[in-house]
This record gives structure tokens, C-alpha cells and sequence, in this order.
């Protein structure tokens, strides 16, 4: 099957509160609006990074997001990804502290980007085992547009402990 055309955007999803596997359903239903075509890692059950100590693990994954027009320059995906944070719930008391959703903007196509409140490709994506192994399944090709390291060395690199690749399914039923 040929791949659709148009921009592709990397995007990391987790949740650790108010039904973690329900609040990435809908935010894999929003971030479909944004996109023409849309691939999805398996969802994977992380051990909480950082942070307020006792929190519940996370969900995670990462989608990759043929972008429609109007979403393909960063500023504008990373809005809509910040609105579809905000529709959930997600609130930002604590660094690093639970949450009902956190996308965070991986990479835009390999376009670089470091202005206040936005660097691309995303500064600490090639330390986090949570986004690695997800971005590892989905794509084990891709490569950092800076160093060159691929997904999957990074993970080799960082190591993947506390981060377990579940069978659970996107949709309900």
C-alpha cells in the first residue's frame, strides 16, 4: 500500500491518571483530526520517571501522523496537540508529576527548532526508554535528524527497564 503524502509528525502520548487507556483512546480520536494517515505503536506500561514519588505507572506510546496542511507547521501542531492536552484535563502543577495526558511533539518531518517553548526534534526524546521503545516498534528506522543515532540504538544505549510492551488494544471492544 503506497504511504500517503503530506508531512509526517512524531508524537509521544502518556497518561497515568483518570483511565490512562481511555484518555489515549481519545487522544489517538483528536490527533486522527489532525492527520491524514496515522500509525500507532503497541501501548506500553511504564514505570513513572522522575516526579513526585508513589505516582501509578503510565501508558505510552507514540504515533506517526501524516499531517492535513493546516497542521504541518510545528507551532500550529504543537497548539493543537497543547488544546487536546487541555480538553482531557491535563493540568501542570508538578514537574513531572502524574497526569491524564502528555503529548509531547517529537519530530516534524526532521525540521530543527529551538525557540522558546518549542525544540524539534524534542531535546530529551533519545534519554527516555518510554519513547524509545515505542518509537523503536513503530518505525526502527527512524534517525535523530541531528546525530544520525537511530531509535533503536538509543534504546540499546538507555536501556529499556521499567518499560513493558502491553497487548492492549487502541479500540474498545
Amino acid at each position: 500500500m503506497p504511504e500517503a503524502p503530506g508531512v509526517r509528525a512524531l508524537v509521544a502520548l502518556g497518561s497515568n491518571l483518570d483511565d490512562p487507556l481511555g484518555q489515549l483512546r481519545r487522544a489517538a480520536d483528536a490527533l486522527g483530526r489532525l492527520a491524514v494517515a496515522c500509525r500507532w505503536s503497541s501501548i506500553y506500561r511504564t514505570a513513572p520517571v522522575g516526579g513526585p514519588a508513589g505516582q501509578p505507572d503510565y501508558l505510552n506510546a507514540v504515533a506517526q501522523l501524516v499531517l492535513v496542511p493546516a497542521s504541518a507547521e510545528p507551532r500550529a501542531l504543537l497548539a493543537a496537540l497543547l488544546a487536546v492536552e487541555r480538553r482531557q484535563g491535563r493540568r501542570r502543577d508538578v514537574a513531572w508529576g502524574p497526569r491524564t495526558l502528555d503529548l509531547d511533539l517529537l519530530d516534524v518531518a526532521g525540521t530543527l527548532v529551538d525557540e522558546p517553548g518549542l525544540q524539534l526534534p524534542h531535546p530529551r526524546m533519545m534519554a527516555r526508554g518510554f519513547v524509545l521503545a515505542p518509537l523503536c516498534e513503530l518505525l526502527p528506522e527512524w534517525r535523530h535528524p541531528v546525530t544520525g543515532e537511530r531509535a533503536c540504538e538509543a534504546l540499546a544505549r538507555v536501556g529499556h527497564a521499567g518499560v513493558h510492551r502491553t497487548r492492549l488494544p487502541w479500540r474498545a471492544g
